[in-house]
């Protein structure tokens, strides 16, 4: 059976209230576990980044993630809700003190987002914990790895630093909404083949069911879709997000799946599937959302890949023949307005070195800004 994760992520807007009902109508809807994000804007974006446009108008995207900042005691209070109501407790970190206190409370899984991905120094502080527990005899901490908005190379790097135990691949597409002709749902078959380790699908659809389907019939273990009380609503994610119904008919759905390969076998059993899916879909469109099972960065996602992941940038504004310290530059997603900067791995490079020509606040962090002797 898959684990079903109900991705509730910030839709609760801050509200203990809410995030309890979300809880309720995720377990009622039939899933297995719920996902929050634990947010800090400073470890995800600079002020500067640009505005989102939300039903109550033009806000900073800066400050929107701003006011949906909760401290530990939300959150520890969340799991040990979830915990009673008979569901596990999934949450994404997003820097390090994010981390740390997410650790604190002991979640069930911890999921790294596709942006994080290349967040080297969260990925290496998650592997040392994971090593300190074993070396306590305990299990490593299961991780979830979402792999949107990536190339094969990024996600090899990434399993290299947090291992291969207890760990699973989420094949995704980092679009919102992402169309469902661009999944190549057979890449799940091949990660998992490729990496040696659980795969399922991370569904920024519309559709309730389609993909994870499609996904059950290529070997998914793990099916995570959003879900909101309303799509009207005003969290970040509502309007891609399942409602309760809608959820709860895709958990139907993927349930029928796994009970059609069971008695029919893999082979019988997916053209079973298709034949199911027919029905609904167009043999067309059913063909283009399993595609080539080749990695490749999705047409709707290529324009997000740089912007996206993290890279680094200048925390201040900073003056021609300064040298720079660990606190003037941060690794932070680009998003809307920023220049893109280097990769995390330049960070031991350019710390101390000496700036070639002024920067600004919020500039990407280029190479060519230093002296080197």
């Amino acid at each position: 059976m898959s684990l079903i994760i109900a991705e509730i992520g910030t839709s609760h807007e801050g509200s203990l209230e809410k995030a309890k009902d979300l809880i309720d109508a995720s377990l009622s809807s039939g899933a297995d576990a719920v996902k929050f994000q634990w947010v800090y804007a400073d470890e995800i974006l600079h002020p500067d980044t640009g505005c989102v446009s939300l039903p109550t108008g033009t806000v900073r995207l800066y400050d929107r993630f701003k006011s949906l900042e909760c401290g530990s005691e939300f959150f520890r209070e969340l799991c040990d809700y979830t915990h009673k109501k008979g569901g596990a407790f999934v949450c994404s970190p997003f820097g390090l003190k994010s981390l740390g206190e997410l650790l604190s409370i002991h979640p069930d899984y911890i999921k790294i987002a596709s942006p994080e991905l290349n967040h080297y120094p969260l990925l290496n502080a998650l592997c040392d914990y994971r090593n300190a527990q074993k070396s306590d005899g305990k299990n490593a901490i299961p991780v979830i790895i979402s792999s949107g908005v990536s190339r094969l190379s990024d996600i090899e790097v990434a399993i290299e630093i947090i291992g291969r135990e207890n760990v699973t691949l989420l094949h995704c597409v980092t679009s919102y909404p992402a169309p469902e002709s661009e999944y190549n749902v057979r890449l799940i078959t091949n990660l998992k083949h490729i990496f040696g380790i659980e795969t399922g699908v991370s569904d920024h659809s519309l559709d309730a069911s389609l993909i994870p389907v499609l996904s059950v019939m290529c070997g998914a273990s793990v099916i995570e879709k959003h879900i909101t009380l309303s799509r009207k609503t005003n969290g970040l994610d509502d309007p891609v997000a399942l409602e309760p119904a809608a959820f709860s008919e895709m958990v139907h759905e993927v349930h029928q799946a796994e009970a059609v390969l069971r008695h029919y076998g893999e082979t019988l059993g997916g053209e079973k599937i298709i034949e199911q899916l027919s029905e609904a879909f167009s043999p067309e469109k059913i063909r283009a959302c399993l595609g080539d099972g080749v990695k490749r960065l999705a047409a709707s996602e290529k324009e997000n890949y740089s912007r996206t992941n993290r890279s680094l940038h200048y925390m201040r504004t900073i003056k021609k023949g300064e040298k720079i310290t660990t606190t003037d530059i941060a690794l932070l997603r680009t998003e809307k307005e920023l220049s893109v900067g280097v990769n995390a791995e330049f960070l031991p490079v350019i710390t101390g070195k000496t700036l070639f020509r002024d920067v600004k606040s919020g500039d990407g962090v280029k190479l060519e800004d230093f002296l080197y002797e």
